[in-house]
């Protein structure tokens, strides 16, 4: 065990002497497989800041609930209750009418105006959040369900604002996935052209080794660690490109926020997303030269 693990500590410092003696080409690699990690990555950080912008998506499917003028409190209560407990519901809150009727004149200014009504014309109105999953269909009959009720006034609810968001979700979901895929499979091209052509030209070493009797193993073994520096390079060239963009965007971005008078704060560069780039850069590496080696390594036979 001891010998095997001194023979793949050389063969790690092997691969990463023979990159650093051609560092240009190195570079280059792994340059390749950074930006083609930090694109999704990217992307998918757009995606989170864009939902973060918005308030996020469960809030923008929300819809009201507005009751008869005049229902006690305790209804509204009682009804709030009772529809939390339907199928495709996730949460209900109550907004009492001297809330919303405090809230109307603390936004618009007209305080005083509104001091001088007899009496308080706003409803109370329930906030439905439904389930992340329902379908514009059973949003449709929830709504005419809950009109169905004589406590209820209107159900303000926009279901083709539901089917653009739905669509907007799947469509951003699928492209974060499809540039994932299109990208690693470039990658896995790239590095194993790359190992390919190091084993073209390491031929003769080849055939000498396996004449002396070495396994496939052993002469497969430093093209795999080639292929992992390659991918650990290409990871921190990517994270370095996503801090770099972060870092020139974030000032013009929070002046547009500002002003828009809004406090939202930007997402960066989370542990998760660090992780994903790590796995997708050394999973890179190490496929691509693995499908290069056990390519072109059977094909070198000592003549």
């Amino acid at each position: 065990m001891r010998y095997w693990l001194k023979l793949h500590v050389r063969n790690c410092q092997g691969a990463l002497i023979d990159l650093a003696a051609r560092p240009l080409a190195t570079l280059l690699t792994a340059a390749v497989i950074g930006i083609a990690l930090a694109m999704p990555a990217s992307l998918n950080l757009l995606v989170k800041n864009g939902r973060n912008l918005a308030g996020g998506w469960d809030n923008a499917r929300d819809f009201s609930v507005y009751l008869q003028v005049g229902t006690q409190l305790e209804v509204a209560r009682k009804l709030a209750s009772d529809i939390e407990k339907m199928n495709g519901v996730e949460q209900v809150s109550v907004t009492d009418a001297d809330t919303a009727f405090a809230e109307f004149a603390a936004a618009t200014g007209f305080g005083e105006v509104l001091n001088e009504l007899d009496g308080n014309p706003l409803p109370h109105t329930l906030g439905v959040r439904p389930a992340a999953d329902i379908s514009v269909a059973d949003l449709n009959t929830l709504a005419e369900r809950l009109k169905l009720n004589a406590a209820v006034d209107i159900v303000q609810i926009d279901t083709a604002w539901v089917e653009r968001l739905n669509a907007i979700l799947d469509f951003l979901r699928r492209v974060v996935i499809v540039a994932t895929a299109v990208l690693v499979i470039g990658v896995l091209i790239i590095v194993g052209n790359t190992i390919r052509l190091d084993i073209q030209s390491r031929r003769d070493e080849i055939e000498v080794l396996k004449l002396l009797g070495a396994s496939d193993g052993f002469v497969r073994r430093p093209f795999l660690y080639v292929g992992l520096w390659y991918g650990i390079f290409g990871s921190l060239l990517a994270v370095v490109l996503l801090l770099l963009g972060g870092l020139i965007l974030s000032g013009p971005v929070q002046t547009l926020i500002g002003l828009y008078s809004s406090d939202v704060a930007l997402l960066g560069i989370d542990g998760s997303t660090l992780l994903l780039v790590a796995a997708g850069g050394l999973f890179a590496g190490w496929g691509g030269a693995w499908s290069a080696v056990a390519r072109h390594l059977a094909a070198i036979q000592p003549h």
